[in-house]
C-alpha cells in the first residue's frame, strides 16, 4: 500500500442508543513541538464513520484527534497518538455514553 492510500479514520458509536453516532465533528492535527497544524477532519456519516480524515499523505509523527461530542457532561475529547509506520492506515474509534468516553487502536 502506498503512502497516498494510507490514512487515518474513525468510527463513533453511541452505546446509550446502541447506534452509530452521526454528525460528530472531528478535527485531525499534526503536532510539531509546541504547535500543531490542522491536517484534516470532517463529520461522521450515518454509519458514524469518517473513512479518510487526512487531507494529504500520511507522514510519520505525532497526531491529535479532537471529537466534539457535545454530551451532557463531556463536550470534547482529544486523543494523541504516534504514527511510525506510514505503510498502514490508522483507525481510532470512539465509544461514547453520556458519562463515559473510550477509544482504542482499531484495525
Amino acid at each position: 500500500m502506498s503512502d497516498q492510500q494510507t490514512t487515518i479514520s474513525t468510527h463513533v458509536l453511541d452505546v446509550e442508543r446502541g447506534l452509530p453516532a452521526a454528525g460528530v465533528a472531528v478535527a485531525l492535527y499534526v503536532v510539531n513541538g509546541a504547535g500543531e497544524t490542522l491536517v484534516g477532519g470532517g463529520t461522521t456519516d450515518e454509519d458514524g464513520r469518517i473513512r479518510r480524515l487526512l487531507e494529504g499523505p500520511l507522514q510519520p509523527g505525532s497526531y491529535r484527534l479532537e471529537f466534539a461530542v457535545d454530551g451532557p457532561f463531556f463536550r470534547h475529547l482529544a486523543v494523541g497518538f504516534q504514527v511510525d509506520d506510514t505503510g498502514r492506515s490508522y483507525h481510532v474509534p470512539l465509544i461514547m455514553a453520556p458519562f463515559s468516553l473510550a477509544t482504542y487502536r482499531g484495525s
